[in-house]
């Protein structure tokens, strides 16, 4: 087994080793473009429902958090459930059973069964919460067959992947959400109220990230060890980028008046998970054979078209207590949120002195917030995951933009790849893609930010 993973490695490490030659630009252009040509057309509104029909794929534990949530928004129907294990899809018949509320049609026939259930006529939404290769596919498939997608994070792991939602969702106007939970969160959004009232001023530099001990969790093959640790074998880059981006991107009005214009990465040396391995289960151990090219730690740095910069870290292989390194600046002030939450605003707050985040929280508290509290209280990661799902509903039942769009999936999502690319080339500068074809440069307003959509 160990020789089998060593040829694989060598093999796609030589071929990236191989690109980063060849490429000898200052900024590596992105290696994928979309096959289409010309500005992108404007992305169709849905017209507001009545109801919103679902069909939800994959309710293993994500996916029942937020099946738990949509039982409880008014305007949900819940019409089918689609899983390859079928005492979760049965697990959540009872829970609508038990709310009282009619029960889904279930489907757990294999991999494929899935597109039995999104080619019913009598679903609007489909809700995705698989692991990450099916990502994309079950996307495409909904959009194709008229319904829109929500799907959980990362949307894609490549820049081709990323385009083809991007096309597909303008050819069907139908919608392709990336569920990122934490732009919901009370902090992230208490500091981008601030943001977007001016308080810190222009904004300049944002450090943001993914610093989490997945450790165990890659190595549990009863839960996401079954698919996800695959991914540290065989890529080097920043695999989970979206929960710290999605927040920043936000402030700095990514697709809406500003974008991504480059991405530098290194990796560090790659210890902690075979540690991990060897510690738990022994050095003999068929665990502790299995070799990883994923760093421990991704470091990227990302420059936007108006000159923001931010520092993006990804971190799920050493032992550490859980953060996503908030922290966004301007040229008035700055505010983070790990691991307390402190702000510092010029001619306000005590010089060169902190203050608690809380201090603000009583002007600054987001409208959202202040609405949907008491709603949230008990949903999953502090209320955040309710917030997120009641903001989709809304959108839909009122006819209206919904907060990230398919270009801010495609934005987040391509950080995979990009940060891939560049490690692979020596941390050269890499591209971003622009998957808005142009439209980006004309500022609009982020639905999160109009009161009216509350």
């Amino acid at each position: 087994m160990k020789n089998q993973v060593n040829r694989r490695n060598f093999l796609k490490n030589s071929a990236k080793a191989g690109l980063g030659i060849a490429l000898g630009s200052a900024i590596l252009p992105a290696m994928a473009k979309s096959p289409l040509i010309g500005e992108a057309p404007a992305m169709k509104i849905a017209k507001p429902m009545k109801t919103v029909r679902m069909g939800f794929i994959g309710v293993g534990g994500m996916g029942t958090a937020h099946f738990r949530n949509f039982i409880k928004i008014k305007g949900v129907e819940i019409k089918a459930v689609c899983d390859v294990v079928k005492s979760r899809t049965e697990r959540a018949q009872k829970m609508c059973e038990d709310a009282g509320l009619p029960k889904p049609d279930l489907y757990y026939n294999g991999e494929e069964d899935y597109k039995r259930m999104v080619d019913r006529k009598d679903l609007d939404l489909i809700f995705i919460a698989t692991p990450w290769k099916w990502h994309v596919p079950m996307c495409l498939y909904s959009m194709k067959a008229g319904k829109h997608a929500a799907v959980e994070v990362p949307a894609a792991l490549t820049i081709d992947e990323c385009w083809k939602l991007v096309d597909v969702s303008e050819k069907t106007g139908m919608f392709c959400i990336m569920m990122e939970n934490c732009n919901y969160d009370r902090a992230e959004m208490t500091i981008l109220n601030m943001a977007k009232k001016g308080l810190f001023g222009e904004m300049t530099h944002a450090e943001c990230g993914y610093l989490h001990d997945l450790r165990a969790v890659k190595h549990d093959m009863d839960g996401e060890g079954v698919w996800r640790r695959a991914h540290s074998w065989t890529r080097n880059g920043d695999l989970y980028p979206t929960h710290g981006l999605g927040p920043v991107a936000q402030c700095f009005d990514i697709n809406r008046g500003n974008q991504f214009d480059y991405i530098v990465s290194m990796a560090s040396k790659s210890r902690g998970l075979q540690l991990f391995a060897e510690k738990e289960f022994g050095k003999d151990s068929p665990q502790a054979q299995e070799e990883f090219v994923l760093g421990d730690v991704v470091t990227s740095l990302i420059r936007t078209k108006r000159g923001e910069t931010i520092v993006l870290t990804h971190d799920t292989s050493s032992p550490r207590p859980y953060s996503r390194d908030i922290l966004v600046q301007g040229t008035n002030g700055i505010a983070q949120k790990y691991p307390k939450g402190l702000v510092h605003i010029e001619g306000q707050s005590p010089s060169h002195r902190w203050e608690d985040l809380s201090k603000w929280e009583a002007e600054y508290k987001h409208p959202v917030w202040t609405s949907l509290e008491e709603a949230s209280k008990g949903a999953g990661h502090g209320g955040m995951d309710f917030i997120e799902d009641y903001r989709l509903i809304n959108a839909l039942l009122k006819g209206i933009e919904p907060d990230m769009d398919v270009y801010d999936a495609a934005a987040l999502s391509v950080v995979c790849e990009l940060s891939e690319q560049s490690i692979a080339a020596g941390s050269k500068p890499i591209e971003f893609p622009d998957f808005t074809r142009g439209r980006w440069k004309k500022y609009r307003e982020l639905q999160v930010m109009n009161l009216e959509t509350i």
